[in-house]
């Protein structure tokens, strides 16, 4: 009978650890997720007074964004990968602040080098990504002769590729008809 106690009571011991840890785990999530919801309160209750929080949170989040720009170019990503580039965030920045000078001069800088490399892009035969990087740039500059250019030259590689494709098919065609003519 003891050694029955013994196996209960460690049941019970388990238990009750497992229970405390749950327990401890609550209420360190808990505590966490109040001073998360405190601090924008408090950030919330300081602005209060003043007539400028919109503005206030449209500068932070354009600040924000003009970081995450900056980085961006810094990496090299000026028009890739979709999502997490230099010229959306720029963009970004123009739609929550249309006259923000900092976004609309980078943008502006760094034009003539987004399409040299749509054209490269373009060049090594990625025509679908071209179309989306041709799409972005003429959201900040939709009447640029640049532009129209690279979508010629994406339109006549379109064709080229068509063309390629259609004569792999007639090749096929071809070999399959020659094979089954000499069975």
């Amino acid at each position: 009978m003891p050694r029955f106690l013994s196996a209960v009571s460690h049941r019970y011991a388990l238990a009750l650890l497992c229970l405390s840890l749950l327990a401890a785990a609550g209420g360190i999530f808990w505590y966490s997720r109040a001073i998360a919801n405190a601090a924008p309160n408090d950030a919330a209750t300081s602005s209060a007074g003043s007539a400028d929080a919109p503005a206030d949170d449209a500068q932070s989040g354009s600040g924000i964004l003009l970081g995450l720009a900056r980085d961006a170019m810094r990496d090299g990503r000026l028009l890739a990968p979709a999502g997490s580039n230099a010229f959306e965030f720029y963009l970004s920045v123009l739609q929550l602040e249309p006259g923000n000078k900092t976004a609309s001069e980078a943008l502006r800088e760094s034009f003539p080098r987004a399409a040299d490399e749509i054209e490269y892009t373009i060049n090594r035969r990625e025509l679908e990504e071209a179309r989306r990087e041709i799409d972005l740039l003429r959201e900040f500059d939709r009447d640029n002769f640049t532009l129209a250019l690279l979508g010629g030259k994406l339109s006549a590689a379109r064709n080229i590729v068509m063309r390629q494709h259609e004569a792999e098919a007639e090749r096929i065609r071809q070999a399959t008809a020659a094979r089954g003519a000499a069975m």
